[in-house]
């Protein structure tokens, strides 16, 4: 039953939903993209707090790359073998003991558990308290593409930051699946919008909400935003530093990429914070609310099949080409 199957072998044409099994894309070592495998497995049954939903969608991110690959301190090699996948949205099928706020037929979304793990495959065990009910105004496939970068995004510039209206930020990465979210929030709380971007991006990021939008490249130094109270960084490296120049007195720079320079924060009366995204019912529940009011849009990419997770992840890996935007896994029958 756990016997893996080639992405480009045909599944048994038994359907999960009929069998008791689910096919689910997974690894049993970590590796490069190669290492995934599209594989019959048993179907799970809730536990108290879970539900059992039919995917009907799987988003696809950078941290579903680090636990393929063994980088990511959510899954350990104890752990092996895993079905891979977080972001998704579907139909509740059942609910464990305890779970009163979703039935069984309701539709979904948000992420599977803390260990991101569990999403591309027909049905997943997700954690209630990690799910809410799905956007009205998208379709399953525009809203597994929400979860987890929208969730970062609130937290960045509101739970982080506590950005305040009439504040200025500066959003590094704004183009980016984050980045745009935080470019549409930080708007929406009324706050001064500057965004990194290229010249191709920039009709794209003052639509959404920018005030103005720098070319990195373009230039070397401090850049050229004047004094900012806030800092949203999706990009790390060089531009990170950069960009904590900027940061007036009192000033944060919020990283979901790697740990600010302390002793360069505290040259400019700044501070910085690293954080790592808890996504809750409460966070997917109001951005929902907002998605449906009309006050965020998604941005979605390639949209694949199931059995593609490993293009999916070569496309991740930056060994396909890709359009921009969210990755996307569609599973037949959700």
């Amino acid at each position: 039953m756990n016997d893996p199957l080639s992405p480009d072998d045909t599944p048994p044409s038994t359907t999960g939903k009929d069998s008791g099994t689910m096919l689910s894309c997974g690894i049993d070592h970590f590796g490069p993209p190669e290492a995934i495998h599209l594989r019959r497995i048993a179907r799970p049954v809730p536990r108290a707090g879970q539900l059992l939903v039919r995917i009907a969608a799987a988003g696809v991110g950078p941290w579903d790359a680090w636990v393929r690959a063994g980088q990511s301190t959510r899954v350990l090699e104890k752990d092996l073998p895993a079905t891979l996948g977080s972001d998704i949205s579907g139909i509740v099928e059942s609910v464990g003991e305890g779970v009163t706020s979703m039935l069984a037929g309701d539709a979904v979304y948000g992420v599977t558990n803390a260990s991101f793990t569990g999403g591309y495959a027909e049905f997943a065990l997700a954690d209630s308290a990690m799910m809410s009910n799905k956007p009205c105004s998208l379709d399953f496939v525009a809203a597994a593409s929400v979860p987890v970068i929208g969730c970062t995004a609130w937290q960045m510039l509101f739970e982080h930051a506590d950005l305040k209206p009439g504040q200025r930020v500066l959003i590094l990465g704004a183009a980016g699946n984050v980045g745009a979210f935080a470019v549409q929030l930080a708007r929406w709380r009324g706050a001064t919008v500057i965004a990194t971007g290229s010249a191709a991006e920039t009709a794209r990021l003052l639509r959404l909400g920018a005030l103005d939008v720098i070319d990195a490249r373009a230039t070397a130094g401090p850049l050229p935003c004047g004094r900012v109270d806030v800092v949203i960084d999706t990009v790390g490296g060089e531009l990170q530093s950069r960009a904590m120049l900027s940061l007036g007195e009192g000033g944060v720079l919020v990283s979901a990429v790697s740990e600010p320079d302390a002793g360069l924060a505290r040259s400019v009366g700044a501070r910085g914070v690293f954080f790592i995204v808890d996504v809750t019912a409460a966070c997917l529940a109001r951005l929902a609310a907002m998605i449906d009011a009309g006050d965020l849009e998604t941005y979605g990419g390639a949209v694949l099949p199931l059995r593609e997770a490993r293009v999916a992840h070569e496309m991740l890996d930056g060994l396909r080409a890709r359009p921009p935007g969210k990755i996307v896994l569609a599973v037949p029958g959700g």
